[in-house]
């Protein structure tokens, strides 16, 4: 039988996460509905939940007028996607198992270096040096993916005090016992009990690549062919912009400029930016929220 206390409780929780999740999902909304707002309706009476006008112009324009050039971007999206993630689930992976051992030496120095790292780095321009003249990531598939996003001290530190936490070390010790070696321990062992939290990872690494378009807008400056889905829809804003601002010096424009949707395109190239992660989400979230939860306890 609960308690009157704990029922205040669950009621003030669920009242203050009601309101959490319609504030995170009310401008995703606004978002989907103004790309589906025709344009004079938005130019007229601003953003609206209840448009006068629908209209899918805006996809039409985006898709006839870039259609191929998106879908490679997609194409290039995903590859960046899964390869990054990939990697950087084996680098924190085999880093967190590591230092989640008691017997490694020098254990609380490493893992005072790893949250070092959250609190300084290098600054934008000695990156930039060091990826570009020593590793020559310039303009490569691999400045997509090095810089920055492989391996994530957090990650690394939520994934550790996982395998602390919920991994009995009862059943490490039985597989030693039985003969197996750390490293087959940890494949066979470790990891088939950490797949929340591996998940949860993945989800955080996945939804940084996705997303990123910083490290196409410095790194790449002559593949346009590499542009990921937010690198190409960031240049193609970029370039409505631009057109705007320079239209009355340029001839002939005013027409073309006028069947442009500029404020609803935006919406729609956000849409096509986000529409994966939000497909994909509630396949995950289970594992996700038991992972964060798990993960998060202090080891």
């Amino acid at each position: 039988m609960r308690t009157k206390e704990q029922r205040t409780f669950d009621i003030f929780g669920h009242t203050i996460m009601v309101i959490l999740t319609i504030t995170a999902l009310v401008p995703m909304i606004l978002m989907l509905i103004s790309s589906l707002t025709s344009e004079a309706t938005i130019v007229k009476n601003g953003y609206n939940f209840f448009p006068e006008e629908w209209s899918l112009y805006a996809y039409i324009w985006v898709l006839t007028s870039n259609g191929s050039l998106i879908l490679r971007a997609y194409g290039m999206s995903f590859l960046v996607t899964i390869s990054g993630t990939v990697c950087s689930l084996v680098i924190t992976t085999l880093l967190a198992y590591g230092l989640s051992k008691k017997g490694l030496p020098a254990r609380g120095l490493l893992t005072f270096l790893v949250f070092f790292t959250m609190l300084f780095n290098a600054g934008l321009v000695p990156t930039y040096i060091n990826y570009t003249q020593n590793f020559h990531l310039k303009d490569t598939f691999f400045s997509l993916i090095i810089p920055s996003l492989m391996m994530n001290a957090f990650n690394v530190l939520l994934m550790k005090s996982y395998f602390q936490t919920a991994v009995p070390d009862e059943i490490l010790e039985a597989a030693y016992i039985d003969g197996a070696n750390e490293f087959f321990t940890m494949i066979k062992v470790a990891i088939p009990l950490s797949k929340p939290i591996i998940a949860t990872i993945a989800m955080f690494v996945g939804i940084a690549y996705w997303n990123d378009w910083n490290n196409g807008f410095i790194y790449l400056v002559k593949r346009s062919d590499l542009y990921t889905i937010q690198n190409l829809l960031n240049r193609l804003m970029q370039s409505i912009t631009m057109l705007q601002q320079n239209a009355n010096n340029l001839s002939n424009v005013n027409e073309g400029l006028a069947e442009i949707p500029s404020v609803t395109v935006r919406m729609a190239m956000a849409t096509l930016g986000i529409l994966p992660i939000v497909i994909v989400y509630p396949f995950i979230q289970n594992n996700f929220v038991k992972g964060i939860t798990l993960g998060g306890v202090k080891g």
